[in-house]
């Protein structure tokens, strides 16, 4: 029997020992010169990467944006990138996808049947027909935009409804109604850390991706007091920057796991 999302989040965070989830956002200008003559350098510098930090990894997420801007150069090494994950991780996409309820349906055979990812993330700014067509199969997961890390959140997201809430909390109310086959998570920012008690609260059974931790200044310790749920861990937090490009030396590779293991052993000092 095919477990749901949730469950597999659960599954993989415990078998893991690990709730660290690693943006693969490569920028080619960053890529370290000992990589420069490779034939795919980013390809290189992911399969490096990849290899250095699973065994302390519980997901990775490559962001659409940074394979995109080269083509099908580009959508070629997402998919190479992919493959080389294996099968032990959780494969999320960054693809903040949210379009009418055709146009969805495509997106999600893309990204759910030829690219084969876990989960994608959406903007739910178009409601529930532009969601729906994401969570017809119970073991692929949607990490829905609730309250983002970006300055930005605060245009929209954190603007007071004339009932009092603020909309992202109107916007996760509707996401647990769109919860009927446990394959819907939260994308909230550790830069909003004094909220996530009440997040939490709101969403009791939802998996959070969590970004914002490392470049973006997130507090890690009430990101995980507050956002996880402690017998089931529930949650993901996700760095990028300060793990991926934490050397650009040929030590790039053990860097980049080192920093990995500080953030699942520090996640973990704060879990006890």
């Amino acid at each position: 029997m095919r477990m749901n999302f949730k469950e597999h989040v659960i599954s993989t965070i415990k078998n893991k020992n690990s709730a660290v989830c690693v943006g693969l956002d490569v920028e080619p200008g960053k890529i370290p010169a000992v990589l420069k003559n490779e034939k795919n350098p980013v390809l290189k510098f992911n399969q490096e990467i990849i290899a250095a930090t699973k065994e302390y990894t519980a997901a990775y997420k490559p962001n659409l944006a940074f394979y995109e801007q080269t083509g099908i150069k580009g959508l070629e090494c997402f998919e190479k990138t992919l493959e080389f994950m294996g099968g032990d991780v959780i494969k999320i996409a960054d693809a903040k996808r949210g379009d009418i309820g055709n146009t969805s349906k495509k997106y999600a055979h893309a990204f759910f049947e030829h690219f084969s990812c876990d989960a994608v993330t959406v903007s739910p700014y178009m409601g529930e027909d532009s969601i729906t067509p994401f969570l017809e199969k119970e073991d692929k997961g949607v990490f829905i935009l609730a309250l983002t890390s970006n300055k930005g959140s605060f245009d929209f997201q954190m603007q007071k409804m004339a009932d009092g809430r603020y909309l992202y909390e109107f916007v996760i109310e509707k996401i647990n109604s769109w919860n009927a086959k446990k394959n819907c998570g939260l994308v909230v920012g550790a830069t909003h850390p004094e909220l996530f008690e009440g997040i939490r609260k709101l969403a009791p059974d939802l998996p959070y991706l969590i970004p914002g931790i490392g470049a973006q200044g997130g507090d890690l310790e009430n990101t995980v007091k507050y956002g996880f749920v402690k017998n089931d861990v529930l949650s993901l937090v996700n760095s990028s920057r300060a793990i991926i490009f934490a050397s650009d030396g040929p030590d790039f590779a053990e860097r980049a796991g080192e920093e990995a293991r500080k953030l699942r052993d520090q996640i973990n000092k704060c879990l006890k």
